[in-house]
């Protein structure tokens, strides 16, 4: 029986590049069963949320199979990525990009790249929490699980030794975001030493993107948060020769999304331009997920052995390595034509399913006590009588079990030890701290936000402060 996948053509130039690839798998005979799902900017018009029609919701469900072109998302405002809504919505927790170059076939600056990508999909920045709390400043929460960092580290080391790849690298900025992505690096350190038989180690994400970018060869697996992967994996694209070669598996315990890795390009939509090599090499990944090893390994040959050929789409061609400039049409059929060849230079996918065995991860429950211990109430402040004037003030007004500890603006400290320059902010955020006699409970906290604003005082962020079994959960400035 055939197997049932959902296809989005998507935005831009979308439509042309399904078209190319669905040629290919018709052609390679891959036994699936095709629904269409209406996704992308023209359903986001029709009022759909994120720009997915309800009927398109139910194909997704019940096949649990999406193979996507690439949709428009608005900067800087309209609607919310639709990958993101997907991959939060499905719970496709491990986005994997797999790059390498295909030197000398296409030419590049990178002659030994081969790379997998392993991106947290669900956390990060882009859970798109975001809020303007006041005429100065706006606010994005970085969320980061201990459990959701674990499983994606059990992803890409179970990855990595089923795929005989001998190293994983961990990028993160724990130097700096000690809470969030020290989270990650701890649960990083905690599945590496379950894995013994493979390398691992951990960098600062900005000298290890560089490092990256100057020496791939010396890189294997890469393991890393949402936004820092979303930026390592397109960075890796292009070193690879284009973007437009790349394609992702978004993967998670039930359904699974493959995708290129670029995006919709309506500068160049409808003019048979545009490479297809990335979303079908997304349906090569396609098709060991559903158990179709042998016709991806037919593609994936055909593919590469086009490439040798010098079959080049406009974005790879060089006068020099190339042939003749295909066509997003001639490119496919010339892929057709190569069915049931193999490349003679470029190295042959080895095809390994592994898929299914690692998905599943088991959470263990964190048992540490937890302890309200104080508040930090962001105000919005205008400067009014000045800044000891407002500590008077929350001094006459506090409970006598409520100190003020400190004034912050942005991490900075204000009160009771001054900066040399503190840059302009309408926010002031007050730390304070129950007695540890006493203690501190929820009604404990109603109570401070009320004398708050009995003073007048327009507050618009609260977030409690916790110890956990003694250990501070929340930072210094």
């Amino acid at each position: 029986m055939s197997v049932p996948i959902t296809v989005a053509y998507g935005d831009g130039i979308g439509p042309e590049i399904m078209e190319a690839v669905l040629l290919i798998l018709k052609e390679a005979q891959a036994d699936i069963a095709v629904e269409t799902a209406e996704i992308g900017h023209a359903q986001y018009k029709r009022d759909w949320p994120c720009g997915i029609a309800p009927s398109s919701w139910a194909s997704i469900r019940r096949t649990k199979v999406l193979l996507k072109s690439p949709t428009m998302t608005p900067q800087g405002g309209g609607h919310k990525s639709l990958n993101v809504a997907l991959r939060k919505s499905l719970g496709l927790y491990a986005n994997v990009r797999p790059c390498v170059t295909y030197s000398p076939i296409i030419d590049t600056g990178s002659t030994n790249l081969d790379i997998v990508v392993v991106r947290e999909n669900e956390e990060d920045t882009y859970c798109g929490v975001e809020y303007r709390i006041s005429q100065d400043a706006s606010v994005c929460d970085k969320i980061t699980t201990r459990s959701a960092s674990e499983r994606l580290c059990a992803y890409a080391f179970r990855y990595a030794r089923s795929h005989n790849r001998k190293r994983v690298t961990c990028l993160i900025k724990d130097n700096i975001m000690k809470m969030t992505d020290g989270t990650f690096r701890s649960a990083f350190q905690k599945i590496a030493a379950m894995y013994p038989d493979i390398s691992s180690e951990y960098c600062i994400v900005d000298i290890g993107m560089a490092r990256i970018a100057a020496h791939p060869e010396e890189y294997d697996v890469v393991v890393t948060p949402n936004l820092y992967g979303d930026i390592l994996s397109d960075v890796v694209a292009v070193a690879s020769g284009s973007i437009g070669l790349s394609g992702s598996a978004n993967l998670g315990e039930e359904y699974a999304m493959f995708e290129a890795v670029h995006g919709s390009a309506p500068d160049i939509a409808g003019q048979n331009i545009a490479n297809p090599s990335g979303l079908l090499n997304a349906a090569v990944q396609m098709l060991v997920h559903i158990g179709q090893e042998s016709t991806a390994q037919a593609i994936h040959n055909a593919f590469l052995k086009t490439l040798e050929d010098g079959v080049h789409t406009a974005d790879i061609y060089n006068a020099k390595t190339s042939s003749s400039k295909a066509s997003t049409t001639e490119f496919a059929q010339a892929v057709v034509n190569n069915l049931g060849t193999s490349p003679k230079y470029l190295r042959s996918m080895l095809i390994n399913k592994n898929t299914e065995e690692v998905m599943h991860y088991e959470r263990v429950q964190d048992t540490s006590k937890k302890v309200l211990v104080g508040a930090d109430v962001t105000i919005h402040w205008s400067g009014g009588n000045g800044l000891n004037e407002l500590v008077q003030s929350l001094a006459a007004a506090l409970p006598p079990s409520v100190k003020l500890r400190l004034i912050h603006a942005k991490g900075l400290e204000l009160w009771p030890n001054a900066p040399c320059v503190c840059s302009y902010i309408d926010l002031l955020t007050c730390r304070f701290v129950y007695d540890a006699q006493e203690g501190a409970d929820s009604t404990s906290v109603s109570q401070l936000l009320l004398c708050l604003e009995g003073l007048g005082l327009d507050v618009v962020k609260l977030v409690k402060l916790y110890t956990f079994d003694g250990v501070e959960g929340f930072f210094t400035p």
